[in-house]
């Protein structure tokens, strides 16, 4: 039986080569570059004829990838691919899952039903599902959403040794909790209140009963880092000790992680985004949930 293909779209080769080292796939290589003029030219140099392919594409910074990741997905089918899936860690265009305003677009259904007319299947990693139950509600294709809070949880065990797991508002309590629950450690949830996309209010609350411990700040994503700065300034103006910020999916948008960094906190994420603070390894989780869906 023929090997799936792994084709890792531009800016994902490491973990295009980590997960087809553990799934004993064939890694594929794909063409692109773009035209003076600024359209897109892409090659699949590996044939996909005859055989499963998976495209390995995260998805931050989504506007300059969709249209090359769905020019690949649809020459594998010319090219007679026998099925199309795409890894993606992180899965832009979740935000917008209803219409606030009148005329305004719902992007995460727009964006769901393109992927789900271009690919057979989806893996992906803890999506921002806020007003959806699952990734089934908008998409029509099979998806597998693996969770990295086993993993965070982990991290912390072996390199913090009296941790307090802080939350950075009730959204994101069952979350937190969770995390904490594994890690053996308590846990806090701070009270939000965002005026606008870089107005963020934090309140702390009373932490004082656990100030001898480290304070570890959880999220599932790090976008302008308002939120973390916001939180960092508080307990830094309290006296507690530097604070680790671990997120799954560090975006890092307008300089965020050079702000994180001058604030006095240790920033930890996953490779679901390639970035130098990458220090919690997907690899295991994606190959699992890749090698099932494809054999399903």
């Amino acid at each position: 039986m023929t090997v799936p293909l792994l084709m890792a779209m531009p800016g994902n080769d490491k973990l295009a080569e980590r997960l087809a080292a553990a799934l004993g796939w064939e890694l594929g290589r794909v063409d692109v570059r773009q035209f003076p003029d600024g359209e897109t030219y892409l090659r699949l140099a590996t044939s996909p004829a005859g055989r499963a392919v998976a495209l390995v594409c995260t998805l931050d910074r989504p506007n300059d990838k969709l249209l090359s990741l769905l020019f690949a997905a649809a020459t594998a089918r010319e090219l007679q691919a026998s099925k199309v899936g795409l890894v993606s860690p992180y899965r832009a265009y979740m935000r917008q899952d209803r219409r606030f305003k009148p005329g305004e677009a719902v992007t995460s259904r727009q964006v769901a039903h393109l992927l789900s007319g271009a690919f057979d299947w989806l893996v992906t990693v803890d999506p921002h599902l806020h007003r959806y139950g699952s990734l089934a509600e908008i998409y029509s294709i099979p998806t597998r959403v693996i969770h990295a809070a086993p993993l965070i949880s982990r991290w912390i065990k072996m390199n913090v040794a009296e941790p307090l797991i802080i939350g950075p508002d009730t959204e994101s309590e069952q979350w937190v909790a969770a995390v904490a629950n594994d890690a053996g450690a308590p846990y806090a949830v701070l009270e939000k209140i965002r005026h606008g996309d870089r107005n963020v209010e934090i309140m702390l609350g009373d932490l004082n009963r656990w100030k001898d411990r480290t304070p570890v700040l959880v999220d599932d994503i790090i976008s302008s880092g308002r939120t973390m700065l916001e939180a960092i300034r508080l307990l830094t103006a309290e006296g507690w000790s530097a604070p680790i910020c671990i997120v799954v999916h560090g975006l890092f948008a307008e300089g965020a992680d050079e702000l994180l960094a001058q604030g006095g906190a240790r920033v930890v994420t996953s490779n679901s985004v390639p970035h130098a603070t990458n220090d919690i390894d997907l690899t295991p989780l994606l190959a699992d949930a890749s090698s099932r869906i494809v054999s399903a």
